[in-house]
């Protein structure tokens, strides 16, 4: 009996979640490139267990990193010696983690009193999963479901198809959650489906676009990194793939894509959250995109949503050089986050990925702007830095909504401008 419970107590203890206990953010500003050399120098250093948010690129664009108790003094007094700018975007990482955990708590008691599903919190991966049953059962002659292939840990990776009928018509493709730990990103997908679905017949815009076009939504394109921010470690980016000679798990499948592989914004080190893998597409989950998006044959864009930053990004990410679609690109998405503040007044920034926020080489609207879907968008969801990827669930409702009229605007451009 004692040996049960002693198996029993490891094994809980190697399924607890990971704490972040006396973890800070810092908001670190660069003045010029010698400072992002120092950055990049210190991102090196492996023994500090830094995380990144947002890593050194360029003079004057913020640079934000999760440090973990341990380090915390080490870093700062770094950074005073190299007269390095910085202040405390979150003093205690736990805290959020926490308030988050107990605001999920209070929607499931609510749950268990009312069939609704909260739109406004934050859900697993059966949650989601079994809402999109629901969703399917309760809008037949326009919401269906298709498996695209498996994860690498064997879990099926789920698209919701809206379609009024007809056959090899023109689409569009939106992924949510490509990153796990980017919750806002999933949460606004389940939205986004629920009012898509619910806007046909009522909206004249959401009815023209599905009268003429199909529109595919995954929500959770990462489900296994999804799955384990739930149960080990909140912080987790990449897949979960293993990587031969290297104790460290997975690949970022937004630097796995086969547009500029293994350039400049991505890493050759399996340790890193933003590795690229050892080739192009080397991930179920992006080579399940990929086989659809090509299978298809007639997708007319891709929209990716992220967090964080609040920016509506196009190509490229690989390159400076302006693509050739450059300044309709930009025209569209300057009328998107324009409408998209006119909601609550969130001010977005716009343009390239490489010119906007920094180089990164692999992305998914790269590649199929490559492949010739000319509207490839990703958009980087609330908030600017304050709570980062904890954003709090008070703020998914209000960030669906507003991201909708930027979604709804860039759709409409794509049917009414066929190419």
């Amino acid at each position: 009996m004692r040996l049960v419970l002693l198996l029993s107590a490891l094994l809980g203890a190697s399924l607890a979640l990971e704490t972040f206990v006396g973890h800070q953010v810092l908001r670190i500003k660069t003045r010029n490139e010698e400072e992002v050399r120092q950055l990049q120098l210190l991102e090196s250093l492996e023994h500090l267990e830094l995380d990144f948010w947002i890593s050194p690129s360029a003079p004057a664009l913020p640079v934000d990193v999760r440090i973990p108790a341990a380090s915390v003094q080490s870093v700062k007094a770094f950074l005073e010696s190299q007269g390095i700018e910085y202040s405390v975007l979150i003093e205690d990482l736990q805290k959020l983690l926490d308030e988050e955990k107990e605001a999920m708590a209070r929607s499931r008691r609510v749950k268990r009193s009312s069939r609704a599903f909260d739109f406004s919190s934050y859900h697993t991966l059966d949650e989601i999963y079994s809402w999109m049953d629901t969703l399917v059962e309760d809008h037949p002659g326009l919401v269906s479901k298709i498996r695209i292939g498996q994860s690498y840990e064997g879990r099926d990776l789920l698209v919701l198809k809206f379609s009024t009928g007809g056959s090899a018509r023109p689409a569009i493709w939106v992924d949510t959650g490509i990153h796990s730990r980017e919750w806002i990103s999933q949460a606004t997908g389940v939205w986004t489906a629920n009012k898509i679905a619910e806007e046909y017949g009522r909206d004249p815009s959401v009815t023209a676009l599905l009268d003429n076009m199909d529109v595919f939504l995954e929500i959770i394109a990462n489900p296994d990194g999804f799955v384990f921010t739930h149960s080990s470690d909140r912080m987790w980016r990449k897949t979960r793939s293993p990587n031969t000679g290297s104790t460290c798990l997975g690949v970022d499948p937004n630097r796995n894509w086969d547009a500029g592989f293994g350039g400049d914004g991505s890493s050759g080190d399996p340790c890193s959250d933003i590795y690229h893998g050892p080739f192009p597409h080397s991930e179920r989950e992006v080579k399940a995109i990929v086989d659809f998006i090509r299978g298809h044959g007639n997708v007319k864009s891709v929209i990716s949503i992220h967090s964080y930053s609040q920016m509506l990004l196009f190509p490229y990410g690989y390159t400076s050089v302006p693509s050739p679609d450059y300044q309709e690109m930009n025209e569209l998405a300057k009328k998107a986050v324009s409408d998209l503040a006119a909601v609550y007044g969130t001010k977005y920034t716009f343009g390239s990925i490489a010119d906007t926020i920094y180089t990164a080489a692999g992305t998914t609207v790269d590649w199929a702007y490559d492949q010739g879907v000319k509207y490839s968008f990703t958009l980087e969801l609330r908030d600017t830095g304050r709570h980062g990827f904890l954003l709090p669930s008070s703020q998914i409702l209000p960030t669906a909504t507003e991201t909708w009229q930027a979604l709804l605007d860039i759709m409409v451009h794509v049917l009414e401008h066929p190419y």
